[in-house]
């Protein structure tokens, strides 16, 4: 399955720039990444933690029952680079059907180009993510759950 229209084209961005500009798209990723809605911010208990990731980083989804997937990401400003990642993630996969969030390829973000501009351990952190994401998207489809609540710690 091809990458969701929204994600390919965040994808196709990146890949089109060059690499002097991939940290700067990066970065305005993490500008747009949305905050937190108020019932979810300061509870880390709805948030499971990315352990892979050097930057201490949070992430919890929700599927509604039409199978449409919300992504919440709790990581602090001074991590920019993370904060784009997640920003990417957000602006490609809200709002997303969860068949089209389980069905990315788990490294489509090597085609971004990034490692040529971020380290090695940054981008093991963005492999992590995307498969926690993942991870929770499935656990909340194997449940039925399209209960709209938020799956952080399973």
């Amino acid at each position: 399955m091809a990458l969701p229209e929204r994600l390919a084209n965040v994808v196709n961005d990146f890949r089109a720039a060059p690499p002097e500009l991939r940290t700067e798209l990066l970065l305005e990723q993490a500008e747009r990444l949305p905050a937190l809605p108020p019932e979810l911010a300061g509870d880390r208990d709805r948030f499971e933690r990315v352990e892979e990731c050097q930057t201490p980083f949070f992430l919890a989804t929700e599927v509604d029952a039409d199978g449409t997937v919300h992504l919440h990401f709790d990581c602090p400003p001074q991590a920019p680079t993370t904060r784009g990642f997640a920003g990417v993630l957000h602006a490609g996969l809200d709002g997303a059907s969860a068949e089209e969030v389980l069905a990315v390829p788990a490294d489509f973000h090597h085609d971004m180009g990034l490692a040529e501009v971020i380290s090695p351990l940054r981008m093991r952190g963005m492999d992590g993510v995307l498969f926690r994401l993942k991870r929770q998207v499935a656990a909340r489809v194997a449940a039925g759950g399209a209960d709209g609540g938020v799956a952080g710690r399973e």
